[in-house]
């Protein structure tokens, strides 16, 4: 996964370079782009803990589960964006790579989260982490738009919204969204891995399995072999020695 986010990152960027308005500053303002590169980082942190055979450690739990919840709700963002895009007029091209930072990653680490094994419980306090970077991601973002001229999201921009409530309607949807998906994935964190509940069961069933074909064995054993008192007697007589 972190080489594909890499890939990925290096072709948004490269693909960007074609913008008009397209600077490096901005790039990096993007909140997908931040969560992607810390998704990067923590993927790598993580392969590192598995290579080793050791089980996450409560800080790596923390930062997947706080760094999945950013990815996962950017995806989402992302898409809600596209589906409103021709509504309000202006168009959204999505290279690969975008498809690649925004839909395929958060999926494939979700499913990983929920089956992977190795992974412990993530404390509660990651939703009130995750609500703090997105609430401040965003208060930067509207501080620095007017400077720049330039907001990465329509419903941050003033002037693409009708009136102040209209801009505490997204921004109560967004932090909603971002706080109920971030308590979803700690609340996975409590159950079992679902690859450790299967290497369970299958252990489970080996062992009922075991006394079954020993005792299957046994059985046909006792068949087939005769009893002492059944055994022929043996053909081999010793003679008689008379004096």
């Amino acid at each position: 996964m972190a080489a594909a986010c890499l890939m990925a990152l290096v072709s948004r960027f490269l693909w960007g370079l074609g913008s008009a308005t397209f600077t490096p500053g901005n790039f990096f303002a993007y909140l997908t782009i931040q969560s992607s590169i810390l998704f990067l980082v923590v993927t790598l942190g993580a392969a590192v803990v598995a290579l080793r055979g050791q089980d996450d450690a409560a800080w790596l739990d923390l930062a997947r589960v706080t760094v999945l919840s950013l990815t996962l709700s950017c995806g989402i963002v992302f898409a809600l964006i596209i589906e409103q895009s021709d509504e309000r007029g202006f168009r959204i091209d999505v290279p690969w790579s975008d498809v690649v930072l925004h839909f395929v990653l958060p999926v494939v680490a979700v499913l990983d989260w929920i089956i992977g094994p190795g992974r412990g419980t993530s404390p509660w306090r990651s939703i009130a982490i995750v609500l703090v970077f997105m609430i401040g991601w965003g208060l930067v973002t509207l501080a620095r738009g007017p400077i720049v001229g330039w907001y990465p999201y329509f419903f941050l921009d003033p002037a693409q919204l009708a009136n102040a409530g209209q801009f505490f309607f997204f921004a109560s949807i967004a932090v909603v969204l971002f706080g109920g998906i971030s308590a979803s994935l700690v609340a996975v964190s409590r159950t079992v891995p679902l690859a450790e509940r299967w290497a369970e069961r299958w252990a489970e069933y080996g062992d009922e399995r075991r006394p079954r074909r020993s005792a299957e064995r046994r059985s046909e054993s006792s068949v087939f072999t005769p009893s002492r008192t059944e055994r022929a007697p043996s053909a081999r007589i010793r003679p008689t020695r008379h004096r």
